[in-house]
């Protein structure tokens, strides 16, 4: 494992904004927490998600940056202001852009603008086809373009279970719905996903039409371009052979999963 995204606990805590967290454990940032974190995780944590809005958030968005980390943007109520003196401060991304948002937002003056303004700033995206519509997903690419575009699953624990009620971890009692959608048991707000990133490049082709070749970029060589991570993503001389064989469809784009290599070594084959 390359390393691990830290969504959290440094939230906005207002509903809509905090999702499916907690926020009775959202609190503001804290440089001395984090260290020990990132002690326990023998410095494995690459990505940290923060409200830029929060007490603290300057000099830990700075703090952290100095550090190797990636600060990242998300559920997050933030003003233009706010965004501005996170890239400032060394913010490089936004977590799932066009998500951790309130059903209704000012439609000029909201935490969204800014980040697809930011020329500094790349973004996640979930393209599971629930988290973001086709025209939404289509149109915030264009404006943040391919190049500083990742895409990423959101997956949780009960990713790819039957249909039913279960319990998890963050969002508590959750449904997942015959489509895959998982959401909050009883309401139509999402808790994760429960596709892989190998379905959400499936969607991002099928569902919103993006080129192949992009898609799979944005799931391979550009997270680990933003994570400085040289060996991954690319089939290259030298690189680590993580690799995804796909069927393809009668349009030419990916299908089902054949075969996967994890580090030159075959960990699943469909034959």
């Amino acid at each position: 494992m390359p390393g691990i995204h830290l969504e959290g606990p440094y939230l906005s805590a207002h509903d809509g904004y905090r999702g499916a967290h907690d926020p009775d454990v959202l609190r503001d940032p804290d440089i001395a927490e984090f260290t020990d974190w990132q002690r326990a995780a023998d410095g494995l944590i690459r990505i940290v998600t923060l409200a830029p809005e929060r007490a603290g958030a300057e000099e830990f968005t700075r703090y952290v940056t100095r550090r190797g980390v990636t600060a990242s943007i998300g559920h997050s109520a933030a003003s233009a202001a706010d965004v501005e003196s996170f890239c400032r401060a060394g913010g490089r991304l936004s977590t799932h852009l066009g998500n951790g948002l309130p059903a209704t937002v000012e439609r000029h003056d909201n935490v969204l603008w800014p980040q697809l303004a930011a020329s500094g700033l790349w973004a996640t995206f979930i393209a599971d086809g629930h988290h973001l519509p086709a025209p939404v997903l289509t149109a915030l690419l264009r404006a943040k373009g391919p190049g500083r575009s990742v895409l990423v699953s959101d997956a949780v624990t009960v990713a790819g279970c039957p249909p039913g009620d279960y319990r998890t971890a963050v969002g508590g009692n959750v449904t997942v719905e015959d489509s895959g959608r998982v959401s909050l048991r009883g309401t139509p707000y999402l808790a994760g996903s429960g596709a892989s990133l190998a379905q959400c490049v499936r969607w991002a082709c099928a569902g919103a039409g993006l080129p192949t070749a992009d898609a799979v970029a944005m799931a391979t060589r550009h997270p680990a371009d933003l994570l400085g991570l040289a060996d991954r993503g690319r089939l290259a001389v030298g690189a680590r052979a993580d690799l995804v064989q796909f069927e393809r469809d009668g349009d030419g784009r990916p299908g089902a999963v054949r075969t996967t290599v994890a580090g030159g070594v075959v960990r699943y084959s469909a034959a």
